[in-house]
């Protein structure tokens, strides 16, 4: 199996095109081939290109832990890169499919930065989904380990329980992220963002992402993150966003669509190989 590996803010990628598997991945595969130790090491897997009816391409995106995730900011930049060095997209906006919703790409500055249309963000309770009544989830109470924390929850194509603190650190991130990803008002679970305003064009973040864990940058985190401190009244709509990985530039759209663009560094080519000991039909 070939693979190409990219990293957007120390957000790492595989992509694998379908063409290259005999079966479908499994959850296992997925597991081993992630892992930092025994694998290739990833936080996830892009399979794509494949073929789509709603846009150019379509995408599935596979965390480490082997569950399926709707949508990755990150990811999909570096998807529309890796489609732009294999030649099959130009300077041109296009279309990709995922299963949370079809986005508009834009690959700028010799592959080096892309624009992303992420999407409209949504507060409401049964579309992200939060357990409950139907609401927007905004500033809401939730109990993990020794606090209790205020926070808002927002969908972008996947769900996010973004938490506002006065002041982050990773341990923060680390030691209550797992807590509220798996906590009993998330149906499917939750990607966490612990944000803290640094002012209204600039807001900070500590992340958990749902499969994943600690993560040192998000696009769809980002793009929620934003989302909800401009609902809140604490920043505009043009903003950046710092995470321990780097800086993404988001626009938020009156309906509260979001605009993200960042980087994309390309790190490798290779080949699986046998030894790792996968032995299933899919490669």
């Amino acid at each position: 199996m070939r693979f190409a590996k990219y990293h957007a803010l120390g957000n790492d990628y595989l992509v694998v095109d379908p063409q290259e598997l005999s079966a479908p991945l499994t959850v296992e595969q997925v597991q081993a081939i992630c892992h930092r130790n025994f694998g290739i090491g990833s936080d996830g897997i892009l399979l794509g290109p494949a073929p789509s009816s709603r846009a150019q391409f379509a995408l599935r995106i596979f965390n480490p832990d082997g569950s399926e995730a709707e949508k990755s900011g990150n990811g999909l930049r570096i998807f529309a890169r890796y489609l732009w060095d294999r030649k099959l997209v130009g300077t041109e906006e296009f279309a990709v499919e995922t299963a949370g919703g079809t986005v508009r790409c834009t690959v700028l500055d010799e592959g080096r930065l892309v624009r992303v249309e992420m999407g409209q963000v949504t507060f409401w309770s049964d579309a992200i989904p939060v357990a409950g009544s139907r609401r927007e989830v905004l500033n809401e109470s939730l109990h993990a380990g020794d606090r209790t924390f205020t926070f808002c929850a927002a969908g972008i194509g996947n769900p996010h329980c973004v938490v506002p603190l006065p002041e982050l650190t990773p341990e923060l991130a680390k030691r209550y992220g797992p807590l509220i990803e798996t906590h009993p008002n998330f149906p499917r679970r939750t990607n966490v963002q612990f944000l803290k305003v640094l002012d209204r064009a600039n807001l900070q973040l500590e992340i958990w992402e749902r499969g994943a864990g600690y993560t040192l940058a998000s696009g769809s985190s980002s793009s929620a993150a934003a989302a909800v401190a401009h609902k809140l009244g604490l920043c505009d709509r043009s903003l950046t966003v710092h995470m321990p990985g780097g800086k993404l530039g988001i626009e938020i759209g009156t309906d509260f669509s979001i605009v993200m663009t960042g980087p994309v560094t390309k790190v490798a080519e290779g080949v699986l190989a046998s030894e790792i000991g996968l032995r299933g039909p899919g490669l």
